[in-house]
């Protein structure tokens, strides 16, 4: 059998070493003096969990631009804090009402549900000021793209638009082309969007850019598709958050649709996509974005 190129001891360290670089920026970057408990609540649902996937994405996106170090920090923390902001949203009782995140209590259950809604609201305009630094050390063309790009993949056209529709969606049956656009906008988009902001921290050309795009579009799909399979297939404390929580709740999923072994199917055919596109994108450094896909499928098996 072929090994993954998620399994090369390369890609691990490497893995490793730019989680623990995100961990160490981040925890300089949120603060722990907000006022009234804030921060503290701010912390606790940024720091000591999760991949950082979309952190990877533009680290290794960056660096297969020759992108500017600096700028692709910056960049990874601030998906990773949107990212962040809407877990603790989406974990209170008028969305998903889930209590268990990254294996320990949500956000709304540690700190109360008026402080995890602050402290999402919190992340969320603290990330948009880590990409406009007042020290000069972001170009302002490359501050205003990156901030488009995050807008973009955060709100109605992207992550606050599919989170609305997945609300609306209890109980009704979606077919492939409706749970796919869900899922472009809901999940997709901010993991498509890590990747372009990594490829905004230097110069590309803009058939390059396209075929980011269908990586960064194609592993988001993969990365949904995974996680319903995960919903069904593990358990509560391999997930870190509740599992069977889609099927209880009545929401349409690709395993309610396509069942598993098909869902799981589709899942590989849509990473094959995502190697492809890096196959097109005349970037000769790609062995740690094709790692990445292959971590993310390899999560179902």
């Amino acid at each position: 059998m072929n090994t993954l190129l998620s399994d090369t001891l390369g890609f691990v360290a490497w893995r490793e070493a730019q989680q623990a670089a995100v961990e160490h920026a981040l925890s300089g970057w949120v603060p722990l003096d907000a006022p009234a408990g804030l921060g503290e609540a701010m912390r606790y649902a940024v720091l000591d969990g999760g991949k950082r996937l979309r952190p990877l994405l533009v680290l290794a996106t960056s660096a297969a631009v020759n992108g500017a170090p600096g700028a692709a920090m910056r960049a990874a923390c601030a998906v990773e804090l949107i990212h962040a902001y809407s877990l603790v949203h989406d974990d209170m009782p008028c969305m998903d009402n889930d209590v268990l995140r990254r294996g320990k209590p949500t956000v709304h259950v540690k700190f109360g549900e008026a402080q995890a809604l602050l402290a999402g609201d919190a992340l969320q305009a603290l990330a948009f000021e880590l990409l406009v630094p007042g020290d000069g050390s972001l170009e302002a063309d490359m501050s205003v793209a990156l901030c488009r790009l995050l807008a973009l993949s955060a709100g109605a056209a992207g992550m606050a638009g599919g989170q609305a529709v997945d609300l609306a969606s209890v109980g009704v049956a979606l077919d492939q082309a409706a749970l796919e656009a869900m899922h472009r906008q809901k999940t997709g988009a901010l993991l498509q969007a890590s990747v372009m902001m990594g490829a905004a921290t230097g110069q590309t050309s803009e058939a390059t850019r396209a075929q980011l795009a269908r990586y960064g579009a194609s592993l988001g799909l993969a990365f949904q598709v995974v996680d319903d399979i995960l919903d069904v297939t593990a358990d509560s404390a391999t997930l870190g958050k509740t599992a069977g929580k889609d099927a209880a709740c009545d929401k349409p999923t690709f395993v309610s649709l396509m069942g598993l072994d098909q869902a799981q199917a589709y899942a590989d055919r849509v990473l094959d996509q995502a190697h492809e596109a890096l196959r097109h994108s005349d970037l000769t450094h790609t062995d740690t974005l094709h790692a990445l896909a292959d971590w993310v499928g390899r999560r179902a098996h």
